[in-house]
């Protein structure tokens, strides 16, 4: 079943995609995605593990080596790019391994990535946001809970300037409070003007903060809907959830 959600008018779409396919050698992962992202939405793509969610984040973001189709950012094909000239797109990347690096303090860690577009957060301003931060700052990576090395991770992308996040599974394995915590964070960063894709697996954490959903199943966008059809549209997520 492909429900067909209502979209806002294609001259705000910050990013386009369209019959993006991904190999990974012989393996062909994306069967031709099509999806698009408006300004100031929160978007999740759900699925079962396997269905091609991360593949998608990092196919947009050049870090698959085969793939072809069209990726459009800001009005700019990024197709052919480099992941560092996407990135200059204003683009960042959360990837669910959260890459601290054990040798750094939790500072040093969020002082390495560089600034790639004027406006991100100041780093006052970021531990406003990430108080727990503030209080661990000369703790090395590895030191830092589950919830506050993932904070630290969303707290480096914010700090380069990007304004279309890509974040993937950020509430794997945290507890309940923490996850409730991000929650908050994601209704924070999009009522301050950020865009957001999301993929999760945790359709309890997803289902209060998108605006839209696509259902993704073996590399293939399957339905899509909009918050308001959550009700309408729940029993047939099973089928591809589980939920």
């Amino acid at each position: 079943m492909h429900t067909k959600a209502a979209h806002p008018s294609p001259s705000a779409a910050v990013l386009s995609v369209h019959e993006l396919h991904a190999h990974y050698g012989e393996s062909h992962i994306l069967h031709g995605i099509d999806f698009e992202v408006f300004a100031g939405e929160v978007v999740t793509l759900l699925g079962r593990n396997g269905a091609g969610r991360t593949t998608t984040l990092k196919a947009i973001m050049g870090l698959v080596p085969q793939r072809h189709g069209s990726v459009q950012i800001q009005g700019t094909q990024a197709i052919a790019l480099e992941p560092h000239h996407i990135a200059r797109l204003g683009l960042g990347f959360c990837p669910e391994e959260r890459g601290i690096f054990s040798s750094l303090s939790c500072e040093e860690n969020l002082l390495l990535p560089p600034i790639l577009k004027p406006g991100g957060m100041t780093l006052e301003a970021i531990y406003a946001l990430f108080p727990n931060l503030l209080e661990r700052k000369d703790s090395p990576g590895t030191k830092l809970s589950g919830g506050e090395q993932q904070m630290l991770a969303l707290a480096r992308i914010l700090r380069s300037g990007a304004k279309l996040l890509l974040l993937d599974e950020i509430s794997e394995g945290l507890a309940p409070v923490i996850v409730q915590s991000l929650a908050r964070l994601i209704l924070q960063l999009k009522g301050a003007g950020f865009t957001i894709v999301m993929v999760e697996q945790n359709f309890r954490f997803a289902a209060p903060l998108a605006d839209r959903f696509y259902v993704m199943d073996r590399g293939q966008i399957v339905q899509t809907f909009e918050q308001s059809e959550l009700e309408r549209v729940s029993p047939n997520l099973k089928e591809f959830l589980g939920v």
